[in-house]
């Protein structure tokens, strides 16, 4: 297999005390490829699920940034920081405690459709700043509330002065937020102790490797095992397949019209691209002024 032309995906099961950034440096470097590239990023503090991209697959990111996602957190009760998780400076604490049964009934005026208003500590920008950079500096703007969903909220463990959750939720939910928010409606106060991704962009928690897995198999030259081809992204797209003349015209960037391709997309549609027989890159219709087109969004 040719470093220069290697192209997929590798699920890492992320270590916590480490930046995503190093974390695809280390598998990059593992792979010994030139570009490589992650499918959403977690904080230093989190481990867990983390898609990383290598070759031609860095410019899919997109793709994986879209999905649901799924976490186990930790919270702990009475403390409140400045960063909504215990690595931040305390900004209050309180005796007070939750029963199991108050803890669950909090819980569900969490699910389904909600609204967050991003913390400080995260990577948006507003005019122009990222709101970690102002954080850092005492700064603190207002923020415009999201909508997100949680699709599932469900208590994991609970001791009395911490609990566990099993989340899944919608591209853009905080966490750290809504821990923060859990705390502030039993009263009590709470923030985030520990942070693990499950699920993200369709895959499973049980699919990864950590960092010392994929070393393992470095040094018996069995990497590749951990290699997934992009077309796993896509198995629920339509495929449009093309003879070698369209094949040439699409690998350079132009439109074939669908009456010729056989395609039937609807407007705006995307769809695998199958060349030579074999998933070769991702097509999308396009209208033209000679009609409905296709033209290669991506390809290997």
């Amino acid at each position: 297999m040719s470093n220069e032309t290697l192209s997929g995906i590798v699920l890492l099961d992320k270590e916590a005390g480490i930046s995503s950034q190093k974390a695809v440096f280390q598998v990059r470097r593992l792979f010994d490829v030139k570009k490589a590239g992650h499918g959403g990023t977690l904080d230093p503090m989190a481990e867990g699920l983390l898609p990383v991209l290598l070759g031609s697959a860095t410019k899919l990111s997109d793709y994986l940034l879209t999905g649901d996602k799924g976490y186990l957190a930790g919270l702990r009760f009475g403390v409140e920081t400045d960063t909504l998780d215990t690595t931040g400076t305390v900004l209050s604490t309180s005796d007070k405690r939750p029963t199991r049964e108050q803890l669950e009934q909090a819980l569900s005026l969490f699910r389904g459709q909600i609204t967050q208003v991003p913390p400080m500590y995260s990577a948006i920008s507003v005019g122009g700043e990222k709101l970690y950079k102002l954080a850092r500096q005492g700064i603190e703007v207002e923020r415009e509330a999201r909508s997100v969903t949680i699709h599932r909220l469900t208590l994991q463990s609970f001791d009395g002065d911490s609990a566990t959750l099993d989340i899944g939720c919608s591209k853009g939910t905080y966490v750290r937020t809504l821990i923060a928010d859990l705390g502030r409606a039993l009263g009590c106060g709470a923030c985030m102790s520990s942070l693990r991704r499950t699920e993200a962009a369709g895959f499973q928690i049980e699919g990864s490797f950590t960092r010392l897995a994929l070393e393992q198999l470095s040094s018996e030259g069995r990497l590749s095992e951990a290699l997934l081809p992009p077309e796993v992204l896509f198995t629920d797209l339509p495929a449009v397949s093309t003879i070698a003349f369209y094949d040439k015209l699409l690998f350079d960037g132009q439109k074939v019209l669908q009456k010729k391709t056989g395609s039937r997309l609807a407007p705006g549609q995307l769809a695998r691209w199958i060349r030579r027989g074999q998933f070769g890159g991702l097509v999308r219709e396009t209208e033209t002024e000679q009609g409905s087109a296709v033209q290669a969004v991506w390809r290997l």
